[in-house]
């Protein structure tokens, strides 16, 4: 038996085992995601008044539908919109124009501010609006988010509870018209949330959702506002550290959000993953090089290539479809969402795996239009093009 033979039966049974494992825990993810939005909601005991904070940057295809699911909130108590710009010639304005066309008894007020304090333009631009920010109740919440008319009242309801500081939310990708988004959503619908519920039930993830946060203003004081956050890539994830610091608690409802998945080209998508990818690397290492384990169908291909097509590896693979197809069929149940691009599935896990790959080949990422280096601190800078 030659030496290449030998290497070859190594590696077809390591990735057989990386598979199995991974098939172990797709089950488990569907198992789990259906018990994760089966709970409860919180219900609020009184309706304190909230301000919601939106920054805004470009006029994005489905941005007036996604302001006005926030305008039609069964909320009793008092809400402001505070949206935030950096140029004061940001298409988004038009879209809030129309917005105060639809809803005129919504309480709107822009800031537009070009003021920056640091790499992170998201958090310079929440701080520009913070000023006018009239209530204790801080809702942040991104452009592109879709939210149901009880959101709000569900939201408070959790913050009410004792010993809460900050409530953030899951999110299910909502695609725009065309076929890279609708790829993208299938990358957050059954892959990035089976494995926050996942993570949630075993206690190996303690997540914060930039798309939205709520706190109280004395929980954003406590822990400093969010100017230290201004330099990070991932100031969600560090926000809700901070709250946790701080000795309060972050909590996941359980329902989730419609997150507007936009990318419109192979390139678009590719970078966006590479840069979550990349972050959560820099981020928890050992936790990035874990996640291989939820790529079963790739590491069965790459059994039964490495095994010169042995029935057993063919076996595998079939198997490590129908799990990854239970999973998709349980997720759209608990999200309550007709099931539909199931042949895209495949297609996204084997891209899915090569990104992981890439993801390692370097720290740089690419966010609206720049070019930064990520540290191990989760800290931006700017970088050179490789």
């Amino acid at each position: 038996m030659s030496a290449v033979h030998i290497a070859a039966v190594t590696l077809a049974y390591a990735c057989a085992a990386a598979a199995v494992v991974g098939i172990g825990y797709t089950v488990l993810a569907s198992a789990l995601i259906g018990r994760f939005f089966a709970r409860a909601v919180a219900v609020p005991s009184s309706f304190p008044p909230i301000t919601v904070i939106k920054p805004l940057h470009g006029n994005e295809w489905a941005l007036l539908g996604n302001l006005s699911s926030f305008c039609a909130q069964d909320y009793p108590g008092p809400v402001q919109f505070l949206f935030g710009v950096h140029d004061s010639a940001d298409p988004a304005l038009q879209t809030v124009d129309e917005l105060r066309r639809l809803h005129p008894q919504a309480d709107i007020a822009v800031v537009a501010d070009a003021r920056l304090y640091g790499p992170n333009r998201k958090i310079s631009n929440i701080l520009n609006m913070l000023p006018q920010a009239r209530h204790d109740v801080l809702v942040f919440a991104d452009s592109d988010v879709c939210v149901s008319p009880d959101y709000l009242r569900n939201v408070v309801g959790e913050l009410q509870k004792p010993g809460v500081g900050l409530v953030t939310c899951a999110y299910r990708g909502q695609p725009d018209p065309g076929f890279w988004p609708r790829l993208s959503a299938i990358a957050t619908n059954y892959q990035f949330l089976p494995g926050v519920v996942t993570g949630l039930a075993l206690g190996l993830a303690r997540p914060c959702f930039g798309q939205t946060i709520a706190m109280r203003r004395d929980t954003y004081e406590r822990i400093g506002g969010f100017k230290p956050f201004v330099r990070h890539l991932a100031e969600d994830y560090e926000i809700g550290a901070a709250v946790r610091a701080a000795g309060e608690q972050v909590t996941i409802p359980p329902f989730a959000i419609a997150h507007a998945c936009v990318e419109g080209s192979a390139a678009q998508l590719v970078t966006h993953e590479l840069r979550w990818s990349r972050t959560i690397r820099r981020i928890d290492p050992l936790g990035h090089f874990g996640t291989a384990l939820v790529h079963p169908l790739p590491f069965a291909l790459l059994a039964l290539a490495c095994s010169g097509g042995a029935p057993w590896a063919w076996l595998l693979a079939a198997v490590a479809v129908l799990a990854r197809v239970a999973l998709k069929w349980r997720a759209d149940r608990a999200l309550r969402q007709r099931c539909r691009d199931l042949w895209l599935l495949p297609l996204w896990d084997i891209v899915s795996f090569a990104i992981f790959v890439a993801s390692f080949r370097s720290s740089r990422v690419i966010w609206r239009g720049f070019s930064f280096k990520v540290d191990g601190d989760g800290l931006l800078s700017a970088a050179q093009d490789e």
